[in-house]
């Protein structure tokens, strides 16, 4: 499992914008940027949709004013239903990024298997990285939701 101090690992995630199907690598999201990541176990289920992402949709200002350059939800789902939820909860402000086959999620060691839920999916957890190098890990243990909520992640800030 990816530990504090660590760099994240070179992965290729999928993003649909309104410019299309973009595919943007590690590199591309995280180098020489101050960003909060936050994963969920999958689009448009009970407690990511009522609580993780809607936090972070109503603190988006505040965290960005901190000095993070994007806040981006990861969640091993593709790109269509990714950009779909974002759009359902207006999340402007969110980067909506796809881990489709869940490479990413897998390499950082915070996937996990719900079986008939969805197979692979991740773990929920939200993480501070600064220049591709993880700073903040805050991984929920199971049936949990405390320790990756947005108003967590500002007050860390």
């Amino acid at each position: 499992m990816i530990q504090l101090e660590e760099n994240l690992p070179n992965c290729t995630f999928q993003l649909l914008t309104d410019e299309g199907m973009q595919s943007p690598t590690t590199e591309d999201l995280f180098a020489g940027k101050k960003v909060v990541l936050f994963a969920v176990p999958g689009a448009f289920t009970p407690t990511c949709s009522e609580e993780h992402l809607p936090g972070y949709v109503t603190l988006a200002d505040k965290i960005k004013a901190k000095g993070v350059d994007n806040i981006i939800c990861l969640a091993v789902n593709d790109a269509f239903v990714m950009n779909a939820w974002g759009k359902v909860h207006n999340a402007d402000e969110i980067t909506m990024l796809a881990d489709g086959a869940g490479d990413f999620t897998k390499a950082i060691g915070l996937d996990m298997d719900t079986g008939a839920f969805g197979g692979l999916r991740s773990q929920r957890y939200s993480m501070l990285v600064e220049d591709g190098c993880v700073t903040q890990l805050n991984i929920e243990p199971p049936k949990t939701f405390e320790v990756s909520k947005a108003e967590t992640m500002l007050a860390l800030l």
